[in-house]
């Protein structure tokens, strides 16, 4: 099972949290500030890769138990037996290290949960009394899924009494693709970030990559933001790092000026067709949480030639977020 602790720190402290600028997220960060100091239970639905769990990190950092963990649990890794374990076992970890008491449980695409894990966590939450008491006994929950749990119940595949346990406040994350108003901010946090941590100086991009990324789909929302400005970093070169955007050439980015007559009709076919292989890879990364072998199998193609295809893209080292 992955679970771990994190530090009583918000966005702000921890990943990628800025000011918003964009009506939606400007509602949403009101909305927070409403609900985090109660313990009402939260249900954070969006897109994979919009920041959910960085979100709930900030409802904890705000809420009265911000001196307490924040232990995060991912959902698609548990068993029966290892989410018994957690909520009613030793209290240690693999090291033998006590596990801490949370003040805040984030439940990670709970929706992966199958109907027996998802039986035990409604025990669990409820407010009877249980002998013995599981560990998330008055902790505030923090719940999170990218997909649509309404359709998740009437197919039967989650639990309606779950449902209405986790569901006190939903909020809804917008993709980055309809908030592209935060972007040259999040850009510019990610790029700090990043230089901080490879010892690389500090920079800020030309107007025209930053024009390149506001003019993309971002079908990977933050998270593909977030490997872009680490690659700008990492390569010294926003260039090359936009290249596989389908953002402008990097000669037309510097400046200079293109051949008379422009690119032939074959070479502009063969990069419109990178550019859509790029989104159909992205879309599926997306809807199986960045799991390469679901990915493959939905793109009908075999997990090596995916492997192929994400190193020529430059996504071989995402991670999820």
């Amino acid at each position: 099972m992955h679970l771990e602790s994190a530090p009583a720190q918000g966005l702000e402290g921890n990943r990628y949290w800025v000011r918003p600028i964009s009506a939606a997220m400007r509602e949403l960060e009101r909305v927070v500030a409403d609900i985090a100091p109660t313990d009402i239970p939260v249900l954070l639905m969006g897109e994979s890769g919009t920041g959910k769990e960085v979100l709930a990190a900030e409802i904890h950092r705000r809420s009265q138990r911000q001196n307490e963990p924040f232990v995060k649990v991912n959902c698609a890794a548990l068993t029966p037996s290892s989410l018994n374990e957690w909520l009613y076992g030793t209290g240690l970890d693999h090291g033998g290290n006590s596990s801490p008491t949370p003040g805040t449980v984030f439940w990670g695409e709970i929706s992966e949960l199958d109907l027996t894990c998802q039986s035990k966590l409604l025990l669990a939450l409820s407010d009877g009394d249980i002998v013995p008491q599981p560990r998330c006994r008055g902790a505030r929950v923090i719940s999170a899924t990218s997909r649509n749990l309404q359709e998740e119940m009437r197919a039967h595949c989650f639990r309606e009494e779950l449902y209405y346990r986790i569901h006190g406040v939903s909020l809804r994350l917008p993709p980055l693709r309809q908030r592209r108003e935060d972007i040259p901010a999040l850009v510019d946090c990610f790029l700090k970030k990043y230089a901080a941590l490879f010892g690389h100086p500090q920079t800020s991009l030309s107007p025209q990559t930053l024009q390149a990324l506001l003019d993309h789909s971002w079908p990977g929302n933050v998270r593909e933001l977030e490997n872009v400005a680490k690659k700008i970093v990492a390569l010294g070169d926003e260039h090359a790092a936009v290249a596989d955007l389908g953002a402008p050439r990097a000669e037309s980015l510097s400046g200079s000026v293109r051949p008379a007559g422009g690119s032939s009709l074959k070479e502009a076919a063969r990069k419109a067709s990178r550019k859509a292989e790029r989104e159909l890879i992205l879309q599926a990364l997306a809807r199986t949480r960045w799991n390469r072998k679901r990915a493959a199998q939905e793109l009908q193609i075999s997990y090596k030639a995916l492997l192929y295809k994400l190193k020529q893209i430059s996504l071989e080292d995402s991670t999820e977020s």
